[in-house]
């Protein structure tokens, strides 16, 4: 099948490498002129893991990943107010475990399908009209073209969803934070291999020594959940950094001023999307979603990557089994995966208070906690079962030998 995937990022380079693998002919279209670069550092493990390890990307995950030993609380001053080393959790996850940037990940995959599929860069589809046996994609640049399938694996601020299944706000459920990401050269000081960050109520910053004298800055802050407007200049979104941060200690400043000199800065809602678990909840007709456009389970859950790319497999896989029954696949697709990510929207909302309180009393219990993780008995309870993803990957045939699912 000729099938459209829209979006670059993570779930739609895999969807068009398992596709390509099976014998279909992907084309991938992405809105940026290229694979998009900078963004935050992820933990990458799990499921995610085990499609990673079936694409052959896991020695080169480990060699551009960092292995980080620790993740460490400071005061305004600097000084440690609670941490615990990760190793509590490689142990817990079997060593396969890693901290990646995001942006990597995606080169990283995309360069597996690098001259083996069409890709057109700078580009988006601006519509998508159903008819006589497929669809009709029209293109932002005028280009029109008909395809089998169009899948919308666009992120959270998905084109193809808002075309297909109606406007954002009809799905998007904003948690009332917003997060900003970027990197600079040369900062200090500098702990190799540590995650070190400072918060104080609604707000938190960190950082995080990369490769080549590069540093890696986060901020995630309380917002309005009911105004969820974010500001879309560059310039605007500093000023409101600014004005959030001015007042914190610890290096704010430093970090502040580093701010100012970047070009590229991330900044977005950290929300999720709920579009529901009924069959058909990610399909209509012979458009799909996958990925972040789908489900997103918020920057908070910190597993988004590596279950996009489970999403994907699936997908794909269950195109491959059905043999061209499209409808089929869509439905099998979302019933292996609906639950399994609704459980883990589920648990970032939970998670959520615990990132970023929003009382001196819950950064209070939040630190002590950090503090118990160090005790390997106490980090395997509190944190193995959140860490296992218990979800089956068929290792798909070329017949449709997988077992029935059962809703």
């Amino acid at each position: 099948m000729n099938v459209l995937i829209s979006g670059a990022g993570i779930a739609g380079p895999t969807l068009a490498f398992w596709l390509e693998r099976y014998g279909h002919r992907p084309t991938l279209v992405e809105r940026a002129p290229g694979v998009r670069t900078g963004g935050y550092a992820i933990d990458f493990w799990g499921a995610g893991f085990d499609i990673a390890e079936k694409m052959g990307l896991t020695s080169e995950l480990d060699r551009r990943g960092y292995n980080i030993q620790e993740v460490r609380s400071v005061d305004r001053s600097g000084r440690r107010r609670a941490s615990f080393p990760t190793s509590s959790v490689a142990r817990a996850l079997g060593g396969r475990f890693v901290t990646v940037p995001r942006s990597e990940l995606s080169s990283l995959i995309f360069d597996r399908i690098t001259g083996k599929i069409e890709t057109r860069f700078g580009d988006s589809i601006t519509k998508i009209e159903e008819a006589d046996g497929h669809v009709r994609a029209s293109f932002h640049s005028g280009y029109v073209r008909n395809f089998d399938l169009v899948i919308g694996a666009d992120g959270l601020h998905s084109g193809v969803r808002t075309l297909a299944f109606g406007p954002e706000l009809k799905f998007e459920r904003h948690l009332g934070y917003l997060v900003a990401a970027f990197e600079t050269d040369g900062y200090r000081p500098r702990d190799e291999l540590a995650y070190v960050l400072h918060t104080d109520v609604g707000w938190q910053v960190a950082r995080f020594a990369m490769r080549e004298d590069r540093t890696l800055f986060l901020f995630v802050f309380a917002d309005d959940p009911e105004n969820p407007a974010i500001p879309q200049e560059l310039s605007a979104q500093k000023d409101l950094l600014h004005e959030r941060f001015a007042s914190g200690e610890w290096e704010c400043p430093r970090i502040l001023e580093a701010l100012d000199r970047t070009t590229e800065l991330y900044f977005d809602r950290v929300s999720q999307i709920q579009m529901g678990t009924s069959p058909g909840c990610w399909h209509r007709g012979r458009v799909a979603l996958v990925g972040d456009a789908a489900s997103c389970v918020s920057f908070l859950a910190g597993q988004g990557a590596a279950l996009a790319m489970v999403a994907a497999y699936l997908l794909a896989g269950e195109l491959h089994a059905a043999g061209g029954d499209y409808t089929r696949a869509f439905e099998r697709y979302e019933a292996r995966f609906g639950p399994f990510v609704a459980s883990k929207q589920r648990a970032a909302l939970r998670f959520a208070g615990a990132f970023v309180p929003r009382s001196a009393l819950s950064l209070f219990l939040r630190d002590r906690i950090m503090n118990a993780m160090s005790i390997p008995w106490i980090a395997k309870f509190a944190m193995g079962r959140g860490l296992v993803d218990k979800i089956e990957l068929p290792d798909y045939a070329d017949n449709d030998t997988s077992p029935p699912i059962k809703r």
